[in-house]
């Protein structure tokens, strides 16, 4: 292959790359164009817990604060992972906001707040198909950048190695909506199980379902 051409298809995997990430961009400004109405809306409820909107707001103003080229990818590890963070903040804020809104049967049944709802849900699922995708394309430019004979005119045109989103182990990168409506479902058929022992009642809270003692005999799910 003649240098012209190895140049050539350089530039391309950089540019799928850019085109990548400002997809990336997107469906994350996306969110955070949904989360003022969302805090709207539950702001309305009566006696809902203010420190969790407080924690979602100031979430959403640190991603403001990272500033990064929309249209290009980061070249600096340390950039991406500010960003990151930053990002993942707010994910966990919209995590613990979900488990707070289950405390409020009324508001969950609002239209407003189940629009909302299937909106964003939308958009975290879009955020985890974009980033894997920008992974793959940072994947294919790095392999052209590091491999032999590229690798030279790599890095006599300035082509240099990309990050990745790293995935965060053992901890949520997004709100679970699904995961939190499926252990309700498991909660009410479980509460039958917990309910044979006169003496113990289930309890659902941010780490499952458990049952404990009662005074009571009978059982019902705490929210």
């Amino acid at each position: 292959m003649s240098a012209g051409a190895i140049y050539n298809s350089l530039v391309g995997r950089s540019q799928e790359v850019d085109k990548q990430w400002a997809q990336v961009q997107n469906v994350y400004q996306r969110r955070a164009d949904l989360i003022p109405n969302l805090v709207a809306t539950v702001s309305g409820a009566a006696n809902f817990e203010k420190s969790t909107l407080t924690e979602i707001t100031e979430a959403r103003a640190s991603v403001g604060q990272v500033k990064l080229d929309p249209n290009k990818a980061p070249d600096d590890p340390n950039k991406l992972a500010e960003f990151q963070k930053a990002q993942d903040h707010l994910s966990s804020a919209l995590s613990r906001l979900l488990v707070v809104v289950e405390r409020y049967p009324d508001l969950k049944a609002t239209s407003n707040f189940r629009d909302l709802q299937a909106q964003i849900e939308g958009t975290e699922n879009r955020i985890t198909v974009e980033r894997q995708k920008f992974n793959e394309a940072v994947q294919r430019y790095n392999t052209a950048v590091m491999s032999f004979p590229t690798m030279f005119l790599a890095r006599m045109r300035g082509f240099q190695p990309k990050p990745y989103f790293v995935a965060k182990e053992g901890a949520e990168t997004r709100p679970k909506w699904n995961s939190i409506r499926q252990a309700e479902d498991g909660a009410r058929q479980a509460v039958t199980s917990c309910a044979a022992d006169f003496k113990w009642s289930a309890r659902l809270d941010s780490d499952g379902l458990a049952c404990s003692p009662s005074p009571v005999f009978s059982a019902g799910v705490v929210l």
